[in-house]
């Protein structure tokens, strides 16, 4: 009987969305980990970070990796979605680049900016422009900022929003761009060398692991985070992505 339950066990596989680029790469390792304690993890990658969601959702994955909790909380709020964080994953901190000036004392008044245009990453994008000292958000507007909510703006910064993906492929029409680092690295950007502004490692903007509701406590998802929490895969994100990346448990 026990040698049927470790067999029934070594049998079940999962699907796991990511988005391209880093956080398929360090999925890819907790995959080999859970791999040894019975669990075979399937990758599907996409190239946004809205479907991974839908897809969640619709179960057609049983789980995706590649979003913070505000992100997820958005999406909630406008879509409905019945998924729930089960674990901490990594941070890739957001950071501004340009490819026409190189400190954040260049950028010029009146300089075009383009942002994030969904919800958590738009505010999350503000509030650095915000710890910098280079615009005042209205009190209380936290995680939902929007440039609205922009009470002082001394150098006119203009914002232009654009779909996630799209931000380092604006580089070129626009003075500087808020990039999270996954598509920058995708990219062949650093975001400890090549950024204007970098966003310091904050709790709220670790990524998570996020499953369906009716999932939330079934055995292959303790199984999937304690193989993600694993010094294998800390061990990894230390080595591939130095000053880019960090450990988030």
């Amino acid at each position: 009987m026990l040698m049927a339950s470790v067999a029934t066990a070594r049998a079940e596989t999962i699907k796991v969305a990511v988005t391209s680029g880093p956080h398929a790469e360090v999925m890819a390792v907790a995959a080999k980990v859970a791999a040894r304690n019975g669990l075979d993890v399937k990758i599907v990658e996409f190239s946004d970070y809205i479907v991974p969601n839908a897809a969640l959702a619709a179960g057609d994955v049983q789980a995706n990796s590649f979003q913070h909790v505000p992100f997820l909380q958005a999406q909630i709020a406008a879509r409905g979605y019945r998924i729930v964080p089960v674990g901490r994953t990594v941070l890739f901190p957001i950071a501004f680049y340009s490819k026409k000036y190189k400190t954040l004392s260049d950028l010029p008044d009146g300089a075009l900016i383009s942002i994030g245009n969904d919800p958590a990453n738009e505010a999350r994008t503000l509030i650095l422009l915000e710890t910098a000292g280079l615009i005042r958000l209205r009190p209380g507007a936290g995680f939902a900022a929007t440039p609205l909510d922009i009470t002082d703006n001394p150098h006119r910064f203009r914002f232009h929003e654009l779909e996630a993906a799209q931000l380092v492929r604006s580089l070129d029409d626009v003075d500087a761009s808020a990039v999270n680092a996954n598509y920058a690295i995708l990219a062949g950007l650093n975001p400890q060398n090549d950024s204007l502004l970098l966003e310091k490692p904050q709790s709220q903007y670790v990524c998570q692991i996020v499953v369906r509701e009716a999932d939330k406590d079934k055995p292959w998802v303790q199984r999937l985070v304690a193989a993600y929490q694993s010094p294998e895969v800390k061990a990894f994100i230390e080595q591939r992505f130095p000053g880019a990346g960090f450990a988030g448990w």
